[in-house]
């Protein structure tokens, strides 16, 4: 294949094709990498390339398979991951310059688990300070592919935008109110935020540990079933992961006879018609391949999304405890509000956060007993440029409708996957999130690569 097809191939369709010997790892990585190198001074997508190491690890990939130790679909794959997961021998400083010297001794357990299953990793994404809203200041913030003037999704900004323009075959980011369905939604991508502990947190660095979950971002859902599938499952060193699923794997799900919930009256609280429009073309498309499709009414997410803020930060104060105050100077502006939001917070009015997060818990565990699937936004404005993100930044019930449709999920740990569903007038991509009772990710996925069966949505890319 030649290597100006290479940078928008699928996983599932490159893996076949290096079992097979048709495709080399080292020809793949190299192609890769030679994108690095040509679009990322414009792009900022990598806090670091490890070029040397992917190399080796390509040439270490090449000689198993050739020796018929194939390992499955990640196996010769060039991969990247936010810069927040530990990689060992490489500086990982979680967007931040406080930690700007820090080089693990080891692998988080998600990076140790690509490489076992063959991945080559190419380096280390930026994102957000501390994976907050904003990039540190001293930090050229990534840019969309897309159109330079838009948003790139919040904290798992490098990861969308990396996956998105070809410097990667897929990536790994988190999600603690929204990061990696708004980089999904911004850069045309598929993206799954796991159930809570689903995924380990070992060697991660956390923003706030009980709202932090980990997940793949790919160009299909049937991508993203392969990066979830290698890196799921309980692990010794994260004591709050689930236990040990039955491994074996939904190949497929038909949407014909699941039950999907959707909520006009929510979906359409502040969302613009680009969006609206997205969703009525989902909605069509799922009642097409034969969904039950019934209107449902979701608990008071407003109201939740509303006291997100205060609950992340009491965790993020606890998270850098050890250089906040002590290091403040250091910090930028909007990772050290939210700390002192945090700090500021008495324990009584924090167990109240508690205790209504439990119940809207239980409120949504109920809802999604009677159904299989919840079709909602990501974000009620279609593609939003930076001078509107702006505008948001200043107006406190503005910045919590952004959220209202993907902080919730991080409230009550439920799975949620973010697909492409279109593009704006402008030709800017938006996404919409599908989401599942807990656990229930192999039906999200599946669902995904059912609908991306029939539509094309997911194989648009930015020119680039």
């Amino acid at each position: 294949m030649a290597r100006r097809k290479l940078q928008y191939q699928e996983i599932s369709r490159l893996a076949p094709l290096l079992r097979a010997g048709k495709l080399s790892p080292v020809e793949l990585t190299e192609a890769i990498l030679e994108r690095v190198e040509k679009l990322d001074p414009r792009l900022h997508a990598y806090a670091r390339v490890t070029t040397d190491e992917a190399r080796a690890a390509a040439r270490a990939a090449e000689a198993s398979i050739r020796r018929g130790d194939y390992l499955g679909p990640l196996h010769g794959i060039p991969l990247a991951v936010k810069d927040l997961f530990w990689t060992q021998g490489v500086v990982t400083a979680a967007g931040t310059t406080v930690h700007g010297d820090f080089v693990p001794a080891e692998d988080s357990t998600v990076v140790r688990r690509l490489r076992d299953a063959g991945a080559i990793i190419l380096g280390k994404l930026q994102m957000t300070e501390g994976a907050f809203a904003t990039h540190h200041p001293t930090i050229d913030p990534p840019v969309n592919p897309w159109g330079a003037d838009h948003w790139t999704g919040a904290s798992s900004s490098g990861s969308g935008v990396a996956t998105a323009a070809g410097l990667c075959c897929a990536s790994l980011g988190t999600d603690t109110g929204g990061s990696i369905r708004f980089p999904c939604a911004a850069n045309g991508l598929t993206g799954l935020k796991p159930t809570w502990g689903r995924v380990s947190r070992h060697g991660t660095f956390e923003l706030a540990a009980f709202l932090d979950h980990v997940g793949p971002i790919a160009r299909s859902a049937a991508d993203a079933r392969i990066l979830f599938n290698a890196i799921e499952g309980h692990d010794p060193l994260d004591p709050t992961s689930d236990s040990p699923q039955p491994r074996g794997r939904v190949r497929a799900v038909a949407l014909k006879g699941l039950t999907v919930g959707v909520d006009p009256y929510w979906n359409s609280n502040g969302t613009d018609d680009a969006t609206q429009r997205v969703l009525e073309n989902v909605l069509a498309t799922l009642r097409n391949l034969g969904a039950d499709v019934r209107e449902v009414r979701f608990p008071d997410a407003w109201h939740i999304a509303g006291q997100w803020e205060a609950q992340c930060g009491v965790q993020t104060a606890v998270a850098h405890a050890d250089t906040y105050p002590a290091r403040a100077a250091e910090y930028g502006p909007a990772l050290s509000r939210l700390i002192d939001v945090g700090r500021s917070l008495e324990g009584s009015a924090y167990q109240r956060l508690l205790l209504s997060a439990a119940a809207f818990t239980g409120r949504v565990n109920a809802l999604l007993e009677r159904i299989d699937l919840l079709l909602v936004p990501v974000q009620p404005i279609a593609a939003p440029t930076h001078d509107q993100l702006g505008a948001l930044a200043a107006d406190p019930e503005a910045n919590q409708r952004l959220i209202q449709f993907t902080a919730p999920f991080n409230i009550s740990g439920h799975p949620a996957l973010s697909l492409p569903g279109g593009h704006s007038p402008e030709g800017l991509p938006i996404g919409f999130q599908l989401v599942a009772r807990k656990g229930g990710e192999q039906t999200l996925l599946g669902a995904g690569v059912a609908l991306q069966r029939v539509t094309d949505w997911h194989r648009a890319h930015p020119a680039c």
